[in-house]
């Protein structure tokens, strides 16, 4: 199994959920890691510009109405476990809806479910669901049915999340309102884990009788209900009055869209094409001049270099680490975001409770280091390698250049965005790849996808042992220990120091919107849209 050599040069959910199921804001579960995470200006969004445009008609600030016309990307499927992109989350989560949700500081807050509790062993956590919640068809979310849409994410063969659920042993409905997950080891992570998409609940009148549908028709009990979808163009979307937290959802229609093309997003924004568009770092001087709003919502997205070590040349760890000391992660960051975001040598910003500043002095940008482990795999006089990408043009072929300077000829691949996915994860058919990864809801769930044994974003398969131990330590510390987050750093740098992945820089969401829209709320994981009114 190829780890990567010690390198050479050194540069919450706690036992019980809160909140009462009448709260309409829930106050969010424990955790002083995840809590710290948005503390350290993480949660704040930078308005910047405001001009005054025309725009559609909507009812007045506080009340509800209107229609909000999203700039983003369309699901790969509206079915949570077989979507194929952690981005989807975002879209999912407007039509679906988990027994928890994420607050804005991280930390898992109550949804369907009201409150959870945990045995003082950490195998048994019971969910209490809320009274009276329906399906957008009108079927009820009760404890049948979410029975039966979790153990569909965990058992059918064509489920992506099944990996991460692996470890809920049992399910039971013990009444109609009270669910009981039985866990194989201990594992306090799971009230985060079910706040994405592992954790949406599915309509089972559907899935029983037609699961093929659901690529195109979603099924859940989320804020909005799918009107009309035509893929790759639009999602039609209407607010769901039945929706658990509708009270504070304030837009009456949603359109969810592709994303913008960088050189025209501005202008769609000003005309009113779109309401609210993620940009480019290097549009938002051009979306301040022009009277937009913008947005820089800090999240836990992170650009990255995926590496399968089961590919030559990268079967020799050594050549993996070269990696690392052969790319000017600066240079890239100006390039990728003009500046927005920060160089990051680990999966987690800074802020998190997983990230350790220490990890940052590894790996310096140093020509010579990795000339040196190039020589020591055997490939004194250089290599040639096919790096792969979506998009040829800015950091793969920045990255291609610095990989010259070192020794290693790169050929430029372009593979479509549709299939990345399926040829990179699946059939792990590249063994270099220029990629960004989606944090994910759980910590323990972030480390499985780019690290596990099954992990969909680890197309060689193999992990560390070191790793794998540190992380059951992980899950079986509750979240709002003081000992949680030097655990799960501990998990971190064994992650970084041993896993070929080469991390680069942090991704920052930048939405920029048309004034007539209110502030867009900072959530870190899932863009969400309670409070937003359109006016």
């Amino acid at each position: 199994m190829p780890i990567l050599p010690t390198p050479t040069t050194a540069g919450g959910a706690a036992r019980r959920g809160a909140a009462s199921p009448a709260a309409p804001t829930p106050s969010a579960g424990p955790g002083p890691g995840r809590r710290a995470f948005l503390g350290l200006s993480l949660g704040v969004g930078a308005a910047l510009g405001l001009a005054a445009c025309g725009g559609q008609a909507t009812t007045g600030a506080g009340g509800k109405g209107g229609t909000l016309k999203w700039g983003w990307n369309l699901t790969t499927s509206w079915d949570p476990i077989t979507s194929t992109a952690g981005w989807d989350v975002h879209s999912l989560s407007l039509v679906y809806a988990g027994l928890t949700t994420l607050d804005e500081a991280g930390d898992a807050s109550p949804a369907l479910a009201s409150s959870w509790t945990y045995n003082d062993a950490g195998t048994v956590v019971t969910f209490t669901l809320r009274q009276g919640q329906k399906f957008t068809d009108g079927t009820p979310v009760d404890a049948t049915a979410v029975k039966k849409s979790l153990e569909r994410g965990r058992d059918d063969a064509k489920s992506l999340v099944a990996s991460q659920l692996v470890g809920v042993k049992e399910v039971i409905a013990v009444d109609a309102h009270t669910v009981r997950l039985r866990l194989s080891e201990p594992d306090f992570q799971i009230p985060l884990l079910l706040a994405g998409k592992t954790g949406m609940i599915v309509n089972p009148r559907v899935f029983e009788t037609d699961a093929a549908s659901l690529a195109t028709r979603p099924a859940g009990a989320g804020p909005f209900t799918l009107v009309s979808y035509v893929q790759n163009d639009k999602a039609v979307l209407r607010r769901n009055p039945t929706y658990w937290d509708a009270d504070r959802i304030k837009i009456e229609n949603f359109e969810l869209h592709p994303l913008p093309e960088p050189s025209t997003v501005v202008a769609s924004l000003s005309s009113g094409q779109y309401d609210v568009a993620q940009i480019p770092g290097s549009q938002v001087q051009a979306a301040r001049a022009a009277g937009l709003e913008v947005q820089v919502i800090p999240s836990m997205v992170v650009a990255v270099l995926d590496v399968h070590t089961g590919k030559e040349p990268f079967t020799d760890p050594n050549v993996a680490l070269a990696l690392k000391y052969a790319v000017d992660r600066e240079e890239l960051l100006k390039t990728a975001s003009f500046g927005h975001g920060e160089v990051t040598r680990q999966p987690f910003p800074r802020g998190y409770a997983g990230h350790d500043d220490a990890l940052d002095r590894l790996f310096p940008y140093d020509p010579d280091e990795a000339r040196r482990l190039l020589a020591k795999a055997g490939h004194a006089d250089g290599l040639h390698v096919t790096l792969t990408a979506q998009n040829a043009e800015g950091v793969p072929e920045l990255i291609q250049a610095q990989l010259k300077k070192v020794g290693i000829t790169a050929t430029l691949e372009t593979i479509p965005s549709a299939r990345a996915t399926q040829l990179i994860y699946v059939q792990r058919a590249k063994a270099f790849y220029v990629d960004q990864f989606a944090g994910r809801e759980s910590a323990t769930q972030g480390f499985q996808v780019l690290f596990g044994k099954e992990g969909l974003m680890n197309p060689g398969r193999t992990t560390s042992p070191e790793l794998e131990k540190a992380l059951g330590e992980v899950r079986r510390t509750p979240l709002d220990s003081p000992d949680y987050p030097a655990v799960l750093r501990r998990a971190t740098g064994i992650a970084v120091r041993t896993m070929p992945n080469v991390f680069l820089y942090t991704v920052p969401r930048i939405l920029a919107r048309h004034p007539r829209v209110s502030e867009i709320p900072a959530y870190t994981v899932v863009q969400r849209f309670e409070g937003v009114t359109v006016s």
